[in-house]
């Protein structure tokens, strides 16, 4: 028997790292797999039962009425669009703030100020959602901070709606723009913007035509966090959004109130289809692949 090729006993030695890394990975992705993909399934098979009105049990056999009634209902149109204008407009607002910090965290603060910026980053996260939704609700109401700094300007408090909404979830979501953001700018290497820079490009333009096309993945990343965050929220609205309703709303009222849990499992349908469709658009730009 002749020798064992060198070769073949390095490629042996390096998938052994890869084998111990799958059997850790085997855990948590079978938790993930159990825990969310099954349970997602439950939900969708729900969507297909009925309540019987006289006893309020669950009757398992097949039906399109919920679904019908969700795709037919004026009603429930109405609130998805609202919903979905709410998500994208928070979206934007969070990129167009995002966007500039993320770029001033990664490209012009010094080294020793980024951590520190990162943390200044990440402290709203450690307070209570409910606590920032309620904080927002006593600084938009009448003769709150809004109010006060705003009469200095001639204009009041927008009050409680969707206004308030946008305002109150583009705070809230903002850090979690920023973060990815901030990773996607940090690899940018800065030898092409020295590189613009001594060929006499402006400031603007290299953001333009550099900058922001090596960064899109990353912002579109931080778009798919706060407008997936947004389309599913229903706290918000109840507390500064008045009498808005939003999808989420409707999935509370027909669980809590109705009683009907598979109505409310095919409204929540209407934000997943609409979330695998956005994926879907992102996936066929191709922006998705160096993230």
């Amino acid at each position: 028997m002749g020798p064992i090729p060198s070769g073949a006993v390095s490629s042996h030695l390096s998938s052994r790292p890869k084998v111990r890394l799958g059997l850790l990975l085997a855990a948590p992705l079978t938790w993930l797999v159990l825990v969310y993909v099954v349970a997602l399934a439950a939900l969708l098979v729900t969507a297909f039962w009925s309540v019987d009105s006289f006893t309020g049990e669950l009757n398992r056999s097949f039906t399109l009425a919920n679904l019908r009634e969700v795709a037919t209902d004026a009603i429930y149109r109405t609130v998805t669009l609202r919903t979905l204008g709410i998500a994208l407009v928070v979206t934007m607002v969070d990129i167009v703030i995002a966007f500039p910090v993320a770029l001033f965290m990664a490209k012009i603060a010094s080294p020793r100020a980024r951590p520190l910026l990162v943390i200044a980053v990440l402290t709203p996260l450690w307070a209570s959602y409910l606590v920032k939704a309620f904080a927002w609700r006593s600084m938009l109401a009448n003769g709150g901070i809004v109010d006060w700094l705003g009469g200095f300007i001639g204009l009041g408090s927008p009050g409680y709606g969707l206004t308030a909404v946008v305002i109150t979830q583009a705070y809230i979501w903002l850090p979690y723009v920023i973060l990815p953001i901030y990773a996607g700018l940090e690899r940018v290497p800065d030898s092409l913007l020295e590189a613009a820079s001594d060929l006499g490009a402006s400031g603007w333009r290299t953001i333009r035509t550099i900058v922001l096309p090596m960064a899109l993945p990353a912002v579109i990343a931080g778009s798919i966090f706060s407008f997936s965050l947004t389309m599913g929220d229903y706290i918000t609205v109840n507390i500064v959004g008045g009498a808005n309703q939003m999808i989420g709303n409707l999935v509370y009222t027909n669980v809590g109130a109705a009683n009907n849990l598979p109505l409310a499992a095919a409204v929540a349908l209407i934000p997943i289809l609409i979330m695998v469709g956005y994926l879907s658009a992102v996936r066929r730009t191709g922006a998705l692949d160096s993230l």
